[in-house]
């Protein structure tokens, strides 16, 4: 993909003939994708579940579940969807919602850098509520949609902020993802697409980012409002409803970010997490680990802790959180939780994990600024070094980091199993979530059903 550049604002002029392209991509039934490729994006998917499961129990999600039941009821059974981890009904575009919502809120998913945002938090919700309509659509066939879906939205979102000033949250952009996913699984033609995109660009969030981390709410990255509108889009469509063109792909000024569609792909790229904290914060987040691991530092040492870093974490909420939403927008509680204890698992940023005194004291020890070098390489990467001065007088220093989980610093396969058990063991047993991981596998056997692994989420947390 062409590199994240500022280019002229739009002129809103469309060319047609170069969404031709895009199309030919989305609806092709018969797309084949690099064996590599659809192994990560399996991985991706798993990862995401993990995270699903994991927020079931957050309020949010039970807000979003019973939300979604009550005011999103679907007129047919054909129209309708299972609410994963949870086991009732509700309408297409709701339960979409009420999932992105709650993986948005529990904010392990995965991401990709130059868009600054996430694909996964509305694409793996929205392939669910699509694929309970095509019962025998396989494991490979849904993996391949999935990555499909994964490369429109990471252009999407490339144009979108190279030609707009304002910072905003994923949903503006990956809505576009989810609405080529529908089409593509819905067999629907060019000129039902094309309207389709047009209304999900045009309805997509444009929420300011930064407004949500100033004062971290609920509403987070905008994901929950991106699935909605992608798959309504989608809906709209087919029945008559008008929407093109989407200017993210048919501009001119963007032409050369989807010209390598199909070639490059991005999903080998994408990021996943090693904890349920905004990206922002991982590169001082690796800077602490690399002193834990490599000089033995550990919470009781600590005199002070001093933290340079890009401006865009350097914002992140300042102080203690009183919220699930302000702990993961955290930056100063982020780095104290993972010197106390080891790691962030959800039960840190929940309930009595708000109230760690030892966690509380270190976070008073904790300095931020902003390191202009490191704000030069966002969002290409995310940057930070950590210092500690101990109470024996001794500093030690990490150096220069990036935030790990990424194709720079990719997580081993095992720390991602782990991760999985972190995030879901509170609410999964551990034969459930060993069936889950074994789906990674499992989806490329060729006699191997997509609805196997919805049964496997659909019903309601174990414990």
């Amino acid at each position: 993909m062409a590199p994240l550049q500022k280019v002229a604002p739009m002129s809103f002029a469309s060319n047609p003939h170069q969404f031709d392209r895009v199309a030919k991509f989305v609806l092709d039934r018969t797309l084949e994708i690099p064996q590599e490729v659809l192994e990560r994006m399996a991985l991706l998917l798993v990862d995401t579940l993990g995270v699903a499961a994991g927020a079931a129990t957050l309020e949010v999600g039970r807000i979003a579940r019973e939300f979604a039941v009550e005011f999103h009821a679907a007129g047919s059974d054909k129209h309708s969807a299972t609410l994963l981890f949870d086991g009732r009904r509700c309408a297409m575009p709701g339960a979409a919602w009420a999932l992105a919502t709650q993986i948005d809120n529990l904010d392990g998913h995965d991401g990709y850098n130059p868009t600054k945002g996430h694909i996964g938090c509305a694409l793996v919700p929205a392939l669910f509520a699509f694929a309970g309509q095509h019962p025998k659509l396989t494991g490979r066939q849904a993996l391949t949609a999935l990555a499909m879906g994964y490369e429109v939205a990471a252009r999407a979102g490339v144009a979108l902020h190279a030609t707009t000033a304002d910072y905003h949250t994923s949903g503006a952009w990956n809505a576009l993802g989810v609405a080529a996913i529908g089409a593509h699984l819905r067999g629907q033609p060019s000129d039902i697409l094309r309207e389709a995109m047009g209304i999900a660009e045009y309805h997509g969030p444009r929420s300011q980012m930064m407004r949500e981390i100033a004062n971290p709410t609920m509403l987070h990255d905008g994901s929950g409002m991106g699935a909605l509108v992608g798959i309504s889009s989608l809906l709209l469509a087919e029945r008559g409803f008008t929407g093109a063109p989407a200017i993210t792909i048919e501009g001119q000024e963007v032409a050369p970010i989807w010209e390598d569609l199909g070639q490059d792909w991005t999903i080998l790229r994408n990021y996943i997490k090693p904890y349920p904290i905004c990206r922002w914060a991982h590169g001082a987040l690796e800077g602490v680990r690399v002193l834990m691991v490599e000089h033995g530092v550990r919470a009781a040492e600590i005199e002070r802790l001093e933290v340079a870093t890009f401006a865009q974490s350097a914002a992140l909420f300042p102080g203690l959180p009183k919220t699930t939403s302000e702990a993961q927008y955290s930056l100063g509680f982020a780095l104290a939780t993972l010197l106390v204890h080891g790691r962030i698992g959800p039960e840190h940023i929940t309930d009595a994990g708000l109230n760690d005194p030892e966690v509380a004291r270190l976070h008073a020890r904790i300095t931020v600024r902003e390191e202009p070098r490191h704000s030069a390489r966002f969002p290409a990467g995310r940057w930070s070094d950590v210092t500690a001065i101990l109470q024996d007088g001794r500093r030690l220093t990490s150096g220069d980091v990036n935030a790990r989980g990424g194709p720079e610093a990719p997580m081993p396969e095992a720390d991602v199993r782990a991760k999985l058990g972190a995030m879901a063991g509170h609410v999964l047993s551990e034969g459930r979530i060993a069936a889950l991981w074994d789906m990674k596998q499992r989806l490329f056997q060729p006699d191997m059903l997509f609805s196997e692994l919805a049964d496997l989420v659909a019903p309601a947390p174990d414990r």
